[in-house]
């Protein structure tokens, strides 16, 4: 697949100076998709066709919940259910005539087909495909700009690296677009970064926790105020809403 460059955000991202610019692009693309969802796209056919036969995921329709466009948000829902009742009505053919006995087998095997249809129609998200059309994108163009830009290599050398999960995005596109000796440079440079990076969290959190025992009381927070947010944010992606750091 080819995909064109869009150096911009990613650069934006970078100067962010975040636990993570992969997580801030991802925040980005998503704000920017459930702001289309709701806005002038909703009365579009080809994006009422996409989302009646796709559908969207639960945490896609909370923050659409959120940002309260009932009559939006219920146009986009009605349209999927009429046309996820007429997928249901095709699947009563998975079930056996109830006059022949066994077909579903004595620990209900027969089932699976239907099963498996559920779980279809219950696991498939447009926003969440339209996200990771943009975040591919994003992804080749970062390690483009690694591989390219003297002055992006610098600046990642500098920055608090990337989460564990986008870490793991970042070497399997690394894989693709990179070739063998710079995959090795690019694997070493990530693996430090994560390292040091999250051993600083560590230690500022465990002294967030020490800061919880009276004989500390009147000892500086210094970095460990957000700790807990930036360590999990790293672990698991941006997940939790960092606070403004305080340091004393």
């Amino acid at each position: 697949m080819q995909y064109h460059l869009d150096t911009i955000p990613v650069w934006e991202a970078m100067e962010l100076d975040s636990c993570c610019p992969l997580c801030a692009l991802y925040q980005k693309c998503e704000e920017t998709e459930i702001d289309r969802s709701l806005g002038g796209s909703v009365m579009e056919p080809d994006t009422r066709i996409r989302v009646n036969e796709t559908g969207i995921c639960d945490k896609h329709h909370q923050q659409l919940f959120m940002m309260q466009n009932r009559l939006g948000h219920a146009l986009l829902t009605d349209s999927h259910s009429k046309e996820l009742l007429k997928k249901l009505d095709a699947m009563d053919k998975l079930i056996p005539d109830g006059k022949r006995r066994g077909l579903f087998g004595a620990k209900g095997e027969g089932l699976e087909a239907l099963t498996e249809a559920f779980e279809k129609l219950s696991s498939t998200c447009v926003i969440c495909e339209d996200i990771n059309s943009h975040m591919q994108r994003y992804l080749y163009t970062f390690l483009h700009l690694w591989k390219t830009d003297t002055a992006f290599r610098k600046r990642w050398e500098s920055s608090k690296g990337v989460c564990l999960p986008h870490a793991a995005e970042l070497l399997r596109h690394a894989q693709k677009h990179l070739n063998a000796a710079n995959q090795q440079l690019f694997a070493q440079s990530l693996l430090s970064l994560v390292k040091e990076n999250l051993s600083q969290d560590e230690k500022d959190l465990e002294w967030f926790t020490l800061k919880f025992d009276y004989r500390n009381h009147d000892k500086p927070w210094g970095n460990s105020r957000n700790a807990l947010e930036r360590t999990i944010n790293r672990l698991r992606s941006a997940c939790i809403a960092p606070e403004k750091q305080k340091t004393e």
